[in-house]
């Protein structure tokens, strides 16, 4: 689910909550895991913390930096202050701008859970062979 954006930059924190809540509630029964989508690149530092506080708070799974749609997705700040927030108490997802082997093995080592790419493909033609 994406956050509701607008709420968190208006400070309803309370709409947020409520808002996760309902669709953990929903996806509870059917062990589904609840995945809330910050859209990182429209919030400064303190909302992103602000966001995975609510975002665990209500109960979901993990936190993701972008649906891939905004302007940009995931950034090393970002995901760093995700990680910092929730302290391996929820996942990190890193998604949106995720294009090389190298992006991917930078954030996994940060701690992200999860990591979102548009094209997986190209993204192991680029990895090192195995020995």
């Amino acid at each position: 689910m994406v956050i509701a954006l607008p709420a968190l930059l208006d400070g309803d924190c309370r709409a947020v909550h409520d808002d996760i809540g309902a669709v953990v509630n929903e996806a509870r029964p059917a062990s589904v895991p609840v995945k809330v989508i910050l859209e990182t690149c429209y919030l400064k530092t303190t909302e992103i913390i602000q966001a995975c506080q609510i975002s665990e708070s209500a109960g979901a799974s993990f936190v993701k930096t972008s649906t891939g749609f905004a302007p940009s997705g995931a950034s090393p700040k970002a995901v760093k202050t995700m990680l910092e927030a929730v302290d391996g108490r929820i996942g990190v997802k890193a998604s949106g701008g995720i294009r090389t082997w190298n992006d991917c093995v930078s954030y996994l080592r940060m701690g992200c859970t999860r990591i979102g790419v548009g094209d997986p493909l190209a993204i192991l033609s680029d990895a090192p062979e195995a020995d």
